[in-house]
């Protein structure tokens, strides 16, 4: 089931990466209809469970939801799924990093150097050069990855994750459309595309969330926080089977740093005497 839910995070960019290079469906219309679907399938599985969970989301979290929603679809655009996976996982967890030293806490050496080796490997990924992905593209995957940060950071106490998550992805939907309105093209409703948009919405996001929230309890959370280094990974093999998109050096080398130094951070256990867990090994985080 871990696998399941980690090949539906990486199934996200997958999707939209296919809907937005090989059909005229528009990235506003994509996050519309990714949100609208989630939120169902979500709102179903929150409606066959017994009892009445705490937590029903709010509007702060579900602006964070729509942010990062809206950038990713925006900014995969230009970029290969593989690339956009990785600057998301890595602005994600550089977020999350950075709030638990801002909030005091302390790292060990071995973890300082981790974080300085996946701060490299993003300024790597992005330095101008032959094969490097288009600024704007990469700004805008790093805002999602931001935003994707700040909302875990809000759900980390917000009550049932998975009520939550369906109240927060329904608040959305109508910020969602405005930004639709203002975007829409009259060839963007092209049937493959939107169906392309339903699967993201209500397969990779909804169920897959649903399954993660499934699986968390019985994860501990630095495996539930490292196993997310896959997600990267699946996407850069779903992007050459599905996608022809071709992996060079300075790709495999950036990620190579991004994902060893994210790990030296989140297997680094043993925090100096005072310190707490760090955030990204929250149990209430998905990707």
């Amino acid at each position: 089931m871990t696998l399941i839910a980690m090949t539906a995070f990486a199934g996200n960019s997958l999707l939209c990466r296919m809907a937005l290079k090989h059909t005229p469906i528009d990235a506003a219309t994509f996050t519309t209809i990714r949100l609208a679907s989630g939120a169902l399938v979500l709102w179903l599985v929150v409606g066959m469970r017994r009892g009445q969970a705490v937590g029903r989301g709010n509007w702060p979290s579900a602006t964070a939801l729509f942010v990062y929603a809206a950038a990713f679809s925006l900014a995969y655009r230009q970029l290969p799924a593989a690339t956009g996976a990785l600057l998301l996982f890595g602005a994600v967890q550089a977020t999350m990093i950075g709030y638990g030293m801002w909030s005091g806490e302390r790292f060990r050496r071995l973890q300082m150097a981790g974080l300085a080796l996946a701060l490299g490997g993003l300024v790597g990924l992005l330095l101008p050069g032959l094969s490097a992905p288009p600024i704007e593209a990469c700004a805008l995957m790093l805002a999602a990855g931001f935003a994707w940060g700040v909302y875990s950071l809000r759900g980390k106490s917000a009550g049932d994750p998975t009520q939550v998550t369906a109240g927060n992805f329904l608040r959305a939907v109508p910020i969602a459309l405005l930004l639709n309105l203002l975007m829409f093209k009259g060839d963007a409703l092209d049937s493959a595309g939107i169906w392309y948009a339903i699967g993201s919405g209500a397969l990779a996001s909804g169920l897959g969330y649903a399954v993660w929230y499934t699986v968390l309890p019985v994860l501990k959370a630095t495996k539930a926080a490292t196993v997310q280094l896959s997600v990267p990974v699946l996407a850069a093999l779903g992007g050459i089977t599905f996608l022809g998109e071709a992996i060079n050096l300075p790709l495999i080398l950036s990620s190579m740093a991004i994902l060893g130094g994210v790990a030296l951070v989140l297997l680094e256990k043993e925090l100096l005497p005072g310190s707490r867990h760090i955030a990204p090994a929250d149990r209430n985080q998905p990707r």
